[in-house]
Order: structure tokens, then C-alpha cells, then sequence
């Protein structure tokens, strides 16, 4: 029994022994110290790739879609083989690893399929381009302008400077409305007059506002249209094209407020709503 202890000990103190244990540390210490200056080599060769590209794509007029899309994927790339040339560095099999994380990669791609559909959505978005980075869009209820387009989400930046960060499969699967996608856009003003107003007197009050004014064109000319005949008023309808579309909400709303105080001006009647009550007689039955 004496001996068998005495084999153990010598056993423990082979493996405890401080200057193996100096020796293996020191190894250990100088292949994290290699992988960490590989992995540093490779970053720091991004950041001069991506200050290069950047350079050459203000150069070459690149649109800020296209600049920021190449941008992310070469990252991704970059930072991969760098990590993977790292771990080879610190001494791990990166080929045995890149095997097991192919067949994990299954499973996670299950669990993880919510993730990889907004990557492949992100791609479909820069591939078919439906708006670009400074577009002014309305994705559902949600209005405001592209700022960035990333492989997971678009960020939108409301008018009240909220950040949306609107999954690229929702923008896939749902209607985008673009207000930017065209030079000019056409904004409509609706005002409620008396049923018993002047139709074309309205019209040249509504018209005047826009006429001749540098926001708007001549063609195709503004016009007023009657949407709707309602029992005590009429629904009009300004409509005229801007010239710049940005500008919509805050052309919109001026136009609103200067067509209230033309029509004041003018005279015509801008009724509410009005219900009209009528007493009504009820006869007793004969018995």
C-alpha cells in the first residue's frame, strides 16, 4: 500500500512540477499573444480597407446603399478570417472546428431561422433596392427616413427623431410606400365648404394659393376637385404637385393653414358638422 502511495505522489508531483507548469504556462502565454497579434494585424488591415474603400467611393459617386452594404460585408469577411487565422495561431485545429460548427451550424439554423431570414431579407432589400439610404418611406403606420440598411434591420428615423429598427423581413413581406422614389410628389388639402358655396369661386381662392409660387409646378397644373356631396356641405380637394418632396409635411401643413385663412378672407362659410332637429307631432289614437 506504501508503494502504491508513493507511485501516486510521484505521479502528482510530475504533473504539478512548478517548472513544467512554468513551461506550459509560458507556451500557453505565447500562442495567446501570437493569435492576439494576428487577430490585431488583420483588424487593424480593415480599418485601412475600409478608410480606402470609403475614399474610393466618395470618389467614384458610389450611393451611400451600395458604399454601406460592400462596407459591412468585408467587414464580416475580414473579422472572420481573422478570427479563424487567430485561433489557428493559438493552436486550435480550426479545421476540426469549422467541421463541428458546420453541424451545429443545423441546429443552431433552426433555432437561429428568424435571424437568418432577416440576413437573406437584407440582401433581397440591397439586390432589388425598393428605397436606398435617405429615402422617405412609410413601412405600415411607421413613417420617417432610411439611415442605415444593415443585414438584420433598417433603421428608420421618424420626425420626431425616433430610431425604428424595422426587421428586414417585415419589409419584405409588407408594402413600402416611397415618397422619394420620384422627382416630385402630389399633395392633397381637403376642405369642407357650405353646400350653398360658390363652387368656382372656392376654385380660384383654393388655386391662388399656389399659383405662380416657387414650391409648386405648372404642370401638371394644380387643381380643385370635389371628392364628396355631403347632406349640409361639400368635401373640396386642393391638389397640387411640389416640387420638392421632402418637403411634403411642412408644404402640407402650411397649405392647410393658408387655405383656412384665404377662404376666411373670401367669405365662403367653413361649416361643422350640423344635424338638424325637426319637432314631430304625435296624434292619440281614437278609442
Amino acid at each position: 500500500m506504501s508503494q502504491f502511495l508513493q507511485s501516486i505522489l510521484e505521479r502528482l508531483t510530475d504533473i504539478f512540477d512548478p517548472q513544467a507548469l512554468g513551461t506550459l504556462a509560458a507556451d500557453r502565454f505565447a500562442n495567446l499573444l501570437i493569435g492576439a497579434v494576428t487577430f490585431l494585424v488583420y483588424y487593424l488591415a480593415w480599418r485601412v480597407l475600409d478608410a480606402g474603400a470609403r475614399t474610393v467611393s466618395r470618389r467614384l459617386d458610389v450611393d451611400a446603399t451600395s458604399r454601406d452594404f460592400t462596407l459591412t460585408v468585408m467587414k464580416f469577411a475580414v473579422l472572420t478570417f481573422a478570427a479563424v487565422n487567430a485561433l489557428a495561431a493559438v493552436g486550435v485545429n480550426t479545421a476540426s472546428l469549422l467541421t463541428s460548427l458546420g453541424i451545429a451550424g443545423l441546429t443552431i439554423g433552426f433555432a437561429a431561422r428568424d435571424a437568418l431570414s432577416n440576413m437573406i431579407s437584407g440582401v433581397l432589400i440591397y439586390w432589388d433596392r425598393p428605397f436606398v439610404i435617405g429615402d422617405l418611406v412609410e413601412v405600415g403606420s411607421s413613417y420617417g427616413r432610411v439611415d442605415r440598411i444593415t443585414l438584420r434591420s433598417t433603421r428608420v428615423v421618424t420626425p420626431d427623431g425616433r430610431m425604428l429598427a424595422v426587421p428586414n423581413t417585415e419589409i419584405i413581406n409588407t408594402t413600402v410606400a416611397s415618397y422619394t422614389n420620384f422627382p416630385h410628389l402630389r399633395i392633397d388639402v381637403p376642405v369642407t365648404v357650405a353646400v350653398d358655396s360658390d363652387l368656382e369661386h372656392v376654385r380660384r381662392v383654393l388655386l391662388g394659393l399656389v399659383k405662380d409660387h416657387p414650391s409648386y409646378m405648372d404642370s401638371p397644373a394644380p387643381v380643385v376637385v370635389v371628392k364628396q356631396l355631403n347632406d349640409y356641405n361639400v368635401l373640396v380637394e386642393l391638389r397640387a404637385w411640389l416640387d420638392d418632396e421632402r418637403k411634403h409635411i411642412e408644404a402640407r401643413t402650411a397649405l392647410r393653414e393658408a387655405a383656412f385663412v384665404a377662404l376666411t378672407k373670401a367669405g365662403v362659410d367653413l361649416p361643422f358638422e350640423t344635424f338638424r332637429i325637426e319637432p314631430l307631432t304625435v296624434k292619440q289614437a281614437a278609442a
